[in-house]
């Protein structure tokens, strides 16, 4: 993939995204980055937090404004994979998504399939030989 081409799947990943959860929690991370690399993309997002989110963390509510992000992770799931899908021209074979209060910061990771019909990113471990010493 050429440069130019790699950072214009990574902008409109993050542009998606940002939107994404902007539809869905009425307000969108002010930042956000995206790390395209072989068989991963991992879209890190700040100042996340909506806020009333961020009050109620201030009133020790920490564990509910994180459940709420989990179940809004659920419901943007398939959102997000097919923006991902759609600009990477890839398949996500696996989501994984979490939060922090403070510093207000969120990961979206997605698994892609290997190019070569793999299962991920990691290569057999069979590939690769008994591990030293045994």
């Amino acid at each position: 993939m050429e440069e130019t081409t790699h950072r214009s799947v990574s902008a409109e990943i993050s542009r998606r995204a940002v939107q994404i959860l902007a539809d869905y929690t009425g307000r969108g991370p002010t930042k956000a980055h995206t790390l395209v690399n072989r068989d991963l993309i991992t879209i890190l997002l700040g100042d996340t937090l909506t806020k009333g989110e961020r009050r109620l963390a201030e009133m020790d509510q920490r564990a509910h404004v994180l459940e709420t992000r989990r179940r809004y992770q659920q419901v943007m799931r398939d959102e997000l994979v097919a923006a991902v899908e759609e600009e990477s021209g890839r398949k996500v074979i696996a989501f994984m998504s979490d939060n922090h209060i403070e510093p207000d910061v969120a990961a979206e990771i997605f698994v892609l399939e290997r190019e070569d019909n793999g299962l991920g990113p990691l290569p057999d471990a069979n590939e690769h030989g008994p591990p030293s010493g045994v």
